[in-house]
This record gives structure tokens, C-alpha cells and sequence, in this order.
């Protein structure tokens, strides 16, 4: 299994693109260390699993805290022993508006949650995974600012083009720990955080090559590569799984 007796790390695995990663990764054999805010929703996914066998505690929490970053480490030691992966994918789209209509605090709350935790994560994974001998770290970022930009999202899209260039320093300064680091940029997905607007779904839909939204599994199958085994000489990349949405003009 790609996965097998790697413990990893998983924010927003409550719902959307983290829960299905969760049922993914524990099916491959993973030890699972699960985060989220929402403590009832994350202990239902991790019931799922324990209860088909799998590998899960869970952990509740905002990254938006420094504190919880490090919780969530010291949990992955203290239950498996020691961390080899992690996929950062909390994330928010916040109060969407054109920025001159922008207030601060929401400016804020959509750096903080999209691109501070980037941060906090990778300054307490990365010395948990150089002690493990090496790991893979995966930030969920966005087509969103690095490839198109749409209109009232400009603190998302600094956020998630933010986290890219996280994503870069981080490859280059620890690939010699056998430590990579990439981003994950997927296109239009079925989860929470795009509502339940059939109308507005169609339109999304169009956006892309497939017309189609993607399902979570299909964004977590994606993540699993990146932090598998089989991804040994993939690092510092944007990896767009995005339905051919950067591609598509018409």
C-alpha cells in the first residue's frame, strides 16, 4: 500500500477534500493524525476508520494557533512514534469582495487560515520528519491566484500564492533532509465550501476542460501521490489537479 505505516497529518480532515483523504489514506495504510475545528464531524471520520480497522486519533483545533500546529505533532509522536507526512488543507475563502470594500480583520482571518497556518505547520512537522529521517509535506493552495485571478477573491488568492511560494523555500532548504515539500492546487470541487447552488455548480462546471467539478476523492487521490513514495523526485511543485481549468479560455 502506498502508504503503509507512514504517519501522517491531516487539517480540515472534517468534511470536503480532508475527510476523503482520511478514508483514503488509512485504506493505504497510513497512521493518521486528524485536525480540524469542528471536534464532532472529526471524531465521526475518525470512528469510520477505526471502525474498518484503520489507524486514526483525532485532535480539535484552530491553525490559526501556533500551539495546535504543535499539538498535532506531539500527538503523532506520542501515538505512532514519530511523523513522515502531512497534508496541510484547512483553508477558508472568508468574506469574498472587491479589496477597496475589503476590511482588515477579514483580510486577516483569510491569511491567517490559508497561509499562517502554512507556516506554523511547517515549522513544527519539519524537525518532527528530519528526526523520522525524512517526510513529505503537502499545502492545499489554489488555480486561484496563480493562474487566474477571479474577481472579489483577492485575499484568497494572496494567501494561496503565498503558500506556492512557501512551498518553494521549504523544498530548497530541506531537500537534503530528504524532506519535500509541494503544493496541491485543485480545480473546482464538490465540498462544503462550494455551496449547494446547482445553478452556480453549472457555471463552475464550464470553467473547466472536463466540465465537471471534481469529486474529494479525486483531489485526494492526487495528495496521496504527492506524499507517497511514489512522488521520491517530486519537490518545490505547484501541481495543478484542476480539471484543465488554467487551460480553458472559452
Amino acid at each position: 500500500m502506498d502508504l503503509n505505516n507512514k504517519t501522517i497529518i491531516i487539517t480540515g480532515a472534517s468534511s470536503g477534500i480532508g475527510a476523503a483523504a482520511a478514508l483514503l489514506f488509512a485504506r493505504n495504510g497510513a497512521n493518521l493524525v486528524l485536525g480540524a475545528r469542528r471536534e464532532a464531524e472529526l471524531s465521526r471520520i475518525t470512528g469510520q476508520i477505526t471502525q474498518s480497522n484503520g489507524r486514526a486519533v483525532c485532535l480539535a483545533g484552530d491553525v490559526r494557533d501556533e500551539d495546535y500546529a504543535a499539538a498535532l505533532v506531539q500527538c503523532a509522536k506520542d501515538t505512532f512514534g514519530g511523523l513522515h507526512g502531512a497534508f496541510n488543507n484547512a483553508g477558508t475563502l472568508g468574506n469574498m469582495g472587491p479589496v477597496p470594500e475589503m476590511d482588515e480583520a477579514s483580510w486577516k482571518d483569510v491569511l491567517e487560515v490559508n497561509l499562517d497556518s502554512g507556516f506554523y505547520a511547517a515549522k513544527h512537522q519539519i524537525p518532527a520528519m528530519r528526526d523520522s529521517g525524512g517526510g513529505s509535506i503537502v499545502f492545499t493552495s489554489s488555480f486561484v491566484g496563480h493562474t487566474i485571478g477571479l474577481p472579489g477573491m483577492g485575499a484568497y488568492a494572496a494567501a494561496k500564492a503565498g503558500l506556492i511560494g512557501l512551498t518553494q523555500v521549504l523544498a530548497v532548504e530541506h531537500g537534503q533532509s530528504s524532506i519535500r515539500v509541494n503544493a496541491l492546487l485543485p480545480g473546482g470541487t464538490m465540498t462544503p465550501m462550494a455551496g449547494d447552488d446547482a445553478a452556480f455548480h453549472e457555471v463552475v462546471k464550464g470553467f473547466h476542460a472536463l466540465k465537471r467539478m471534481a469529486e474529494p476523492s479525486e483531489i485526494a487521490e492526487a495528495a496521496m501521490f504527492l506524499l507517497s513514495d511514489r512522488a521520491s523526485f517530486v519537490t518545490g511543485s505547484a501541481m495543478v489537479a484542476d480539471g484543465g481549468n488554467s487551460v480553458t479560455k472559452a
